[in-house]
């Protein structure tokens, strides 16, 4: 069972010789760091400098979620790259579901070094989402989209409710990010749940056709749901994540020095 949710920021210094590599990471809607700390705490382990911010209004209410926009989640993570990239020699994103939204728009404003991504959205699928900044007005909350992870027993710690005026929020900066994909040009991996409940292959499609200057590189996940970085391919992602961006930075040159990725089990799909 998990342990009672821990909201709070990550940051972890630099733990290695050899080039400075710095991770920013965000954690997805209606979550928290929460959900990703323990990925957090693998690329520290690797010695990875990093930070994770608490984006604004989350970790508190739905009702303060519900005050806040777009751009202050953007703001948060971007203020975080900003921090890392003043001292480090690479950079990389990464995130969850719209984390992964928001790391794509760091990529593509910022000179990242790569990007992973679990499950990120892209695309809302429910029709009532382009009526959102009406319904905002009527209906202030919905059923919660939290927990959707295969493995018994874990809690993301998200709101118990979706706050409406922050989804139609969500739905406003998907479209803005769908358009900036082609600024994006460093190497991109994602990981994918074969069975997600939150997020359909849509927002995948949208990826694929969007990222047009930047490699594309899809890993299966058999064995989780959306919230994977809790479920039972955590340990795959986690592994994975550290030994990509390793890869990334070998390749720069003879000067970033690092053991070559190791082979991945999952079945990957070259875009």
């Amino acid at each position: 069972m998990t342990s009672t949710p821990d909201h709070s920021p990550f940051s972890s210094p630099f733990g290695n010789e050899g080039p400075r590599i710095g991770v920013v990471l965000s954690h997805g809607f209606t979550g928290s760091p929460h959900g990703l700390r323990s990925w957090a705490e693998a690329f520290a382990a690797a010695g990875f400098a990093v930070r994770m911010p608490l984006l604004p209004g989350h970790g508190t209410s739905w009702q303060e979620l519900a005050r806040t926009r777009w751009q202050e989640w953007h703001g948060a993570l971007d203020d975080a790259y900003l921090k890392l990239d003043a001292d480090c020699d690479f950079v990389f994103s990464a995130g969850l579901s719209m984390g992964g939204t928001l790391a794509l728009r760091v990529a593509a404003t910022r000179p990242v070094a790569g990007v992973v991504l679990v499950n990120p959205g892209l695309v809302i699928d429910d029709p009532r989402a382009p009526l959102a900044g009406i319904l905002k007005l009527v209906m202030k909350s919905t059923p919660a989209i939290a927990n959707d992870i295969l493995k018994e027993g874990m809690d993301e710690g998200a709101y118990p409710r979706t706050p409406v005026a922050a989804a139609h929020e969500l739905n406003k900066m998907f479209k803005d990010t769908v358009r900036l994909l082609p600024r994006v040009t460093a190497p991109v991996r994602v990981y994918r749940s074969t069975i997600d409940h939150v997020v359909s292959d849509a927002s995948i499609t949208a990826l694929r056709r969007g990222l047009t200057n930047a490699p594309l590189e899809l890993v299966r996940l058999h064995n989780s749901y959306h919230v994977a970085t809790m479920d039972n391919d955590a340990e795959q992602i986690f592994q994975g994540s550290v030994d990509f961006v390793r890869s990334v930075v070998s390749a720069a040159g003879p000067a970033s020095a690092f053991p070559a990725a190791s082979g991945q089990e999952a079945t990957h799909e070259q875009a």
